[in-house]
Order: C-alpha cells, then sequence, then structure tokens
C-alpha cells in the first residue's frame, strides 16, 4: 500500500480564488472545489473518457464533465442517483492555519463499472468473392409534403439501379432528409480526445441518432460510396455539410490515434443544380473524403449545370430527366467506381494469401500489424 502523504496546495484566500482547479500530487490529477463551506477534492479524470472534471460545471455537489456530460458528486465521488454505483476517487481535505493540505493515495477508490456500450454499430461482415457493395448518399432536401424532382436524386438512383443490374452489386440509399440527427456538437474543439469513436451523440442516443446508418455504412459496409449532391449558392447541400461535420469522428480517429476506419474504399460523385462551380464542389468533396481515406478511380465525378444565369430551373428538370447522355454518365461513373473497387480488392486478396514471411520478399506492403 502506498505511504499516506499530506500535501500543502495553498492558502485558503488564493485557493478560494483558484477553484475549481486541479492540482498535481504525487502523479495524480485531482481536482478541487469549495462546496457547503469546505474544500472538497475529487480524482480531475472522468470516469468515461478522462475529461477534465475540474473544468466542468457545478449544480449544487455535482460537476458535469465538459467533454460528454457525465455527473459526479464532489463529496462522495459518485455518479447521481440511478448512476451511484459508478464513482471517481474521492481525496481527504484538511483545511489547517498554515493552509489547506491535500492526502494521498486517495480514501476512496476509483470505481469503475464495466459497461455496455450503450450503442454497438452493427459489424456487417463479408467473405470474399461476394459482390461489391455500393452506398450511395443523397444530400439534397426537401419538403416531404410537397416533393419536387431533384436531378441529382435522379441520376444517383440510376447509378445505383445499373449497378445492381448489370453488375450484381447490392446497393443501399440513403437520403439525410429522411434521418433526424444533430448538428456535431463541436467536442474536437474541446479537447482532440473528445471527439470519440462512435461519435458521443450516437453513443449517447443510439439508434435515435440518425447518422447511425451513414456511419455503418460508411465503415461497416460499403465498399463503394457514391455521393450525390445539388450546387447550393456554389457550394455543396446544408444537408452535406451537416453530415459532414459529424463525420469528423472518423477522421479524428487517424489524426489522435492513428486508426484508419476507411479502408481500400472507393468515392466518386455526382454535382447538379442550377448554378456553376461543378469544379469548386468536386474538388472539396475530393479533399474531404480523402481525409477520411477513400480513394477515387480515373473521373471521379460527373457534373451538370446550365451555368450561373439559367433561372429556369423547370427545363433544367427537363433536360436532367430526359438526357439519355447524362444517364449514360451516370451509369458509367459508377462502373468506374465499381472497376476500381474490384482491382483494389483483387490486390488486398493477394496480399492476405501471400504467408507473411514471404511478404518482404514478394514485395507486397506489409500490415498494420506486423
Amino acid at each position: 500500500m502506498a505511504e499516506s502523504t499530506w500535501h500543502l496546495v495553498g492558502s485558503r484566500d488564493d485557493l478560494l480564488a483558484r477553484v475549481p482547479t486541479t492540482l498535481r500530487l504525487a502523479n495524480q490529477r485531482v481536482a478541487l472545489f469549495h462546496h457547503d463551506g469546505a474544500f472538497r477534492a475529487i480524482a480531475d479524470a472522468c470516469n468515461h473518457k478522462g475529461g477534465p472534471l475540474s473544468e466542468g460545471r457545478c449544480n449544487g455537489e455535482y460537476v458535469m464533465c465538459p467533454w460528454h456530460g457525465w455527473e459526479y458528486s464532489v463529496v462522495t465521488g459518485q455518479g447521481p442517483a440511478g448512476f451511484d454505483e459508478e464513482q471517481v476517487a474521492v481525496f481527504d481535505v484538511d483545511e489547517r492555519a498554515d493552509g489547506v493540505y491535500v492526502r494521498t493515495p486517495p480514501s476512496t477508490p476509483r470505481r469503475l463499472l464495466k459497461h455496455k456500450a450503450s450503442h454497438l454499430l452493427t459489424q456487417h461482415t463479408k467473405a470474399p468473392g461476394e459482390p461489391p457493395r455500393v452506398l450511395g448518399i443523397s444530400t439534397t432536401a426537401m419538403d416531404a409534403a410537397n416533393p419536387r424532382f431533384s436531378t441529382s436524386d435522379h441520376l444517383l438512383e440510376h447509378t445505383l439501379s445499373h449497378l445492381a443490374a448489370a453488375r450484381g452489386a447490392e446497393t443501399k440509399l440513403i437520403r439525410l432528409r429522411d434521418l433526424d440527427f444533430l448538428p456535431c456538437e463541436g467536442n474536437y474543439s474541446k479537447h482532440a480526445r473528445a471527439c470519440t469513436w462512435p461519435c458521443a451523440i450516437t453513443e449517447r442516443l443510439g439508434d435515435a441518432d440518425g447518422l447511425t446508418a451513414v456511419y455503418e455504412g460508411l465503415v461497416q459496409w460499403a465498399d463503394v460510396l457514391l455521393v450525390a449532391t445539388p450546387i447550393r449558392w456554389g457550394a455543396q447541400a446544408a444537408l452535406y455539410f451537416k453530415m459532414a461535420e459529424r463525420l469528423n469522428c472518423i477522421q479524428n480517429q487517424i489524426t489522435t490515434n492513428g486508426r484508419v476506419l476507411i479502408n481500400n474504399k472507393v468515392a466518386a460523385f455526382i454535382v447538379t443544380g442550377g448554378q456553376d462551380n461543378v469544379q469548386g464542389v468536386a474538388g472539396s468533396l475530393l479533399t474531404f473524403w480523402s481525409e477520411l481515406g477513400f480513394v477515387f478511380p480515373p473521373f471521379p465525378f460527373i457534373g451538370h449545370t446550365r451555368g450561373w444565369d439559367a433561372e429556369d430551373m423547370q427545363n433544367n428538370v427537363r433536360l436532367v430527366r430526359k438526357s439519355p447522355e447524362l444517364s449514360a454518365a451516370a451509369a458509367e461513373l459508377g462502373d468506374r467506381a465499381v472497376d476500381f473497387w474490384t482491382i483494389l480488392d483483387a490486390s488486398r486478396v493477394a496480399e492476405t494469401s501471400v504467408p507473411r514471411a514471404g511478404r518482404k520478399a514478394s514485395g507486397l506492403p506489409h500490415t498494420t500489424d506486423e
């Protein structure tokens, strides 16, 4: 057992001006509070993801972790009623004539329950040789009670139908307008490690978070991704950006944990609109999805616009709906994406079939677990 030690941490007046504050005592982070006329000390790291409790908001005797909202009593270290089996460590505090002292090790140790995750993204295993899985994401918004024709929707649906019929692909279509999902809470701005995978919103809400289907589709299910967006004021649709912000939890795994969730997956894009800037929108799409780990086939996007001053949108709709050239271009885009994935998949299968000892000699890349 570690030897008990009292640490002088400051004068009463100095600490009252600083609390809540964090202390480093005997290689432990301690959060110091003042509640009900007395100083209180608990471990500074939240049991959930290690968030700094000393930076949290206090409500009575409970402090809320600034990362994801878990609460603990600054007196007992326990969670509120219903969550009181969970506990952070509590340290004894003594006010003396010469200042305030905190004792280590803690008088009440941390109690961490083995929680079943509040939400588990479904794993979608796939046997070698099965046809490609193609996920289409439509980002256009419209009033469900008063629907309209969407050119980007139309070309995406045509592409998925073509790939299912001509290439035997398993296809799935997600329309963002049908999903009920919250905007990003900006956890990354609190701390890089506060942005978690799965997303903290998904972990909290489970299936009530509509973006669960997108996360599972991108990471667990799809081989090929097709994203369709209209041009709105020279950029992607608003729903696209709402989704993209929530996908930071995927990219953040790379930057904070060196963990790449997207491997050997191909993306391609359909961009249409009544305004110009197809190349600018496509460039933004290519940059963003490459940051998540997707790769692209030759000529990875198709676009259609009649220019900045073409305000007769009914004619634009009529043109796209009846254009065999645009339909053919959309189908060919899908074919290029599937063809490229087929090459990548064959290479992956060939690599895994080579014994580990022979990989260096063969010139094949090493896997990340070697």
